[in-house]
C-alpha cells in the first residue's frame, strides 16, 4: 500500500510543480500558445471568458487568429491548460466561424 501512496504522491508532486510552471510562465510573459503570444491571448481573452463573453469577437482578435495554428488549438479543447489561463474551451472552439475562418477538422466533432 506504501507504494501505491508514494506514486500518488508523487503524481501529484508533478502535477504541482508543472502548474507552477504553467503560471510563472504566464506572469513572465512567457506563453507562446499555437503561434500566439501572450499579447495576442488578451487580445481575444474577452470572447472567450465567462461570464459575460463579448460577442461578436473584436476585429483585432480576429486578425490574430489568422495567424494562429487552429489545429494547434484545436488539440487543447479537452486539455485543462485552457481553463487554467481563463479561457473558456467551448468559447475559443467558436471564435473561428465568428470570424469567418474556416474550423479546422479536428475542430469539429465532439
Amino acid at each position: 500500500m506504501a507504494k501505491k501512496n508514494s506514486y500518488y504522491y508523487y503524481t501529484l508532486l508533478g502535477l504541482m510543480v508543472a502548474l507552477l510552471i504553467m503560471v510563472e510562465g504566464t506572469r513572465a510573459g512567457l506563453i507562446n500558445l499555437c503561434n500566439m503570444n501572450e499579447d495576442d491571448l488578451s487580445t481575444c481573452k474577452p470572447a472567450v471568458t465567462k461570464p459575460n463573453p463579448v460577442d461578436p469577437p473584436p476585429p483585432a482578435c480576429c486578425e490574430v487568429l489568422k495567424k494562429a495554428d487552429l489545429s494547434c488549438l484545436c488539440s487543447y479543447k479537452e486539455s485543462p491548460m485552457l481553463p487554467a489561463l481563463g479561457i473558456d474551451p467551448g468559447l475559443a472552439m467558436g471564435l473561428p466561424p465568428k470570424c469567418n475562418l474556416p474550423l479546422p477538422q479536428s475542430c469539429q466533432g465532439s
